[in-house]
């Protein structure tokens, strides 16, 4: 497996950025775009998909990074909770809703093997900042 330097990166933060540009799309208009609540429950549990693995990334360690990356799992199953909703509310069409939903469920099964190879790599340190020098003046 080869070694992200940078969260953006991660083939499932890009995957994660797709589906919350897609929630996006398809709450910003008509009856969807006025529902409030469930708009913003949805992009929010878009975003913290997405927030979570760049957080988890950037963490100190990878026990921390390993829980990031469940929050953000526990995320991808509340936006796909809130998508039969939007469906069955008639704010998305079954075809828009097994689009996003299927990208969600990518997400999520992608994170559960990346929690489970970090997890088959207990020894591995992740280092960030490698060769850079800090001058720190008092």
């Amino acid at each position: 497996m080869t070694t992200a330097k940078r969260f953006e990166e991660l083939e499932v933060w890009q995957k994660a950025k797709e589906l919350t540009n897609s929630v996006y799309k398809h709450s910003s208009d008509g009856a969807f775009a006025r529902d409030f609540g469930l708009r913003d429950q949805m992009r929010r549990a878009a975003v913290s998909i997405m927030s979570n693995i760049a957080e988890g990334f950037e963490s100190q360690t990878q026990s921390m990074f390993i829980k990031y990356l469940g929050h953000a799992k526990g995320s991808a199953g509340e936006l796909r909770a809130q998508l039969y909703i939007a469906r069955d509310q008639g704010y998305i069409t079954d075809e828009e809703f097994k689009t996003i939903f299927s990208t969600a469920e990518i997400c999520s099964k992608q994170l559960a093997r990346f929690i489970q190879y970090l997890e088959s790599q207990p020894n591995a340190r992740r280092v960030r900042e490698e060769g850079v020098t800090y001058n720190v003046e008092q």
